[in-house]
């Protein structure tokens, strides 16, 4: 099995378990005036988290079964990369690289590459 480095894991189920989901302010127009969201704000407005995003394809719609866990996608969260985006299921963990990139991993994966079981 290849090495993996990440630097941070943290168990995902819906919309803004990431703990980085609201970390940052938003910027946005409100009444055509300019204004700042602050991330607490966001959460408490329950918007998509900023790091997983509500599930998102342009060629597969939100109502179907996930071919992974066999839940709707619309219970899933989106994480965007340059060539495209990563499916989240719920009960995923999302490993953070060293170098910063988000990725999903199934359970049973992270279990054999840490050894730990449980949530986040």
């Amino acid at each position: 099995m290849a090495n993996i480095h990440f630097k941070a894991a943290s168990a995902w189920n819906q919309n803004g378990d990431h703990p980085d989901d609201y970390a940052k302010d938003k910027l946005g127009f409100e009444n055509g005036e300019l204004r700042t969201w602050s991330g607490q704000e966001c959460r408490e407005m329950d918007w998509e988290g900023q790091v997983v995003r509500y599930y998102r394809h342009p060629a597969i719609g939100g109502g179907q079964q996930c071919a992974h866990c066999g839940r709707n996608l619309h219970d899933h969260g989106w994480i965007d990369e340059s060539e495209g985006g990563l499916t989240v299921c719920p009960g995923d963990w999302i490993l953070t690289t060293v170098t910063g990139h988000h990725i999903p991993c199934k359970p049973e994966v992270f279990h054999l590459i840490t050894g730990l079981t449980g949530g986040g």
